[in-house]
């Protein structure tokens, strides 16, 4: 009898062990990442949970970001390199999947992810990025809690931004405020305020991201469309209430250079997903809050053809005043517009609850009511 984990060879000779099927698939999508890239590898080769696969996506570099992806390659049978512009072909899964991530013909990220997630293997789908590292339990985990609840389509994990010295007052307390997304509830109050997962985190059931056709470009961030979009499919997600990633936070992350990630075109991609859920027969929309962020939203409201019925404000000074078309009115005016949908638009958290209070005393019920951010 041939020990566990050996087969044999035709002719009779012995053939090395089979590496078993990865249960996850851990996508990371680099471009020019020969500085980083090294580490976080390093990162995911020391996981406690054995049983992935890494899919290095080199989405054009011009740097030696392919040669330690091979390198890793070489050292480790379940890191593989996935050229520019096309799978790989080494997919088991690549047949059934890539009619459904259908990936942009041109380069960029979202075209980097869809064709990771044609060729993985895996049950479930783990993000990471080429500047961050993982700590050692993250997989083990992240999977814990998925197998543990099958309710759960997918979940983050918390996150520590490196390095220390150029972490500012606002990120770290949106940093606090993505740790805080342990439960289902939180998360759902908190969806039109901010992307609840940190991308990076992302851990997915494959059948869930099938059902919404993965990921898509749309000139806003990818992370928040995708599971806007889970959301609206009837999926759940949470994050565990562990910090499981170091979040590099330098000068040169994407989400600080690139258009998709403005603050405009999160609100475009907040919009248009309210327009394709809660706003859906309503009569426009209240703003609670005549600030800078509440004006904002006025404004991409409306130009996406949502009536903005009132500004209401606790600022007695903007009482009577119209902004935009429409008037500031006092917290007991809310009465008036109970066909619409009223959000509380005011940028920091503590604001946010406040305003969530006067709502509800104003006779707002729950479900009209939205933070937004």
């Amino acid at each position: 009898m041939l020990p566990a984990g050996r087969a044999r060879r035709q002719g009779g000779g012995l053939a090395s062990p089979s590496p078993p099927r990865p249960l996850v698939s851990v996508v990371l999508p680099v471009r020019d990442g020969e500085a980083t890239l090294d580490a976080a590898l390093a990162s995911l080769h020391a996981q406690t949970y054995p049983r992935f696969e890494v899919l290095v996506v080199d989405d054009g570099s011009r740097d030696a970001t392919s040669r330690i992806a091979r390198a890793w390659a070489r050292r480790d049978g379940r890191f593989r390199l996935v050229e520019s512009g096309a799978g790989d072909g080494a997919g088991r899964a690549a047949g059934a999947r890539a009619a459904t991530y259908a990936a942009p013909a041109s380069s960029g990220i979202v075209a980097a992810l869809q064709r990771g997630l044609a060729v993985a293997n895996g049950a479930y789908i783990a993000r990471m990025d080429a500047d961050d590292r993982c700590h050692p339990e993250r997989l083990a985990v992240q999977l814990e809690l998925l197998e543990r609840d099958p309710g759960l389509a997918g979940c983050g994990a918390g996150v520590r931004y490196v390095p220390p010295a150029n972490v500012t007052p606002r990120a770290a307390e949106y940093a606090a405020w993505l740790n805080d997304m342990t439960s289902w509830d939180t998360v759902e109050a908190g969806l039109f305020v901010e992307c609840p997962l940190a991308h990076p985190t992302f851990m997915f059931r494959a059948e869930a991201l099938v059902s919404v056709g993965g990921y898509r470009d749309r000139g806003w961030p990818e992370d928040y469309d995708l599971l806007l979009r889970l959301w609206r499919s009837g999926h759940r997600f949470v994050s565990v209430p562990r910090v499981l990633l170091d979040w590099n936070n330098g000068p040169g992350r994407l989400s600080r250079t690139h258009p998709a990630y403005t603050h405009a075109a999160f609100r475009a991609c907040k919009v248009h997903h309210l327009r394709r859920s809660l706003l859906a027969g309503r009569e426009g929309v209240v703003v609670w809050g005549a600030g800078p962020t509440g004006k904002r939203l006025a404004v991409e409201f409306r130009r996406r053809g949502v009536r903005v019925h009132a500004f209401i404000e606790v600022d007695a000074r903007k009482i009577g005043q119209v902004i935009h078309g429409a008037p500031v009115r006092e917290a007991e005016a809310a009465r008036e517009f109970k066909g619409a949908l009223h959000l509380g638009a005011v940028a920091r958290a503590a604001g946010r609850e406040a305003v969530r209070a006067v709502a509800v005393g104003a006779g707002v019920g729950p479900g009209d009511f939205v933070a937004m951010a």
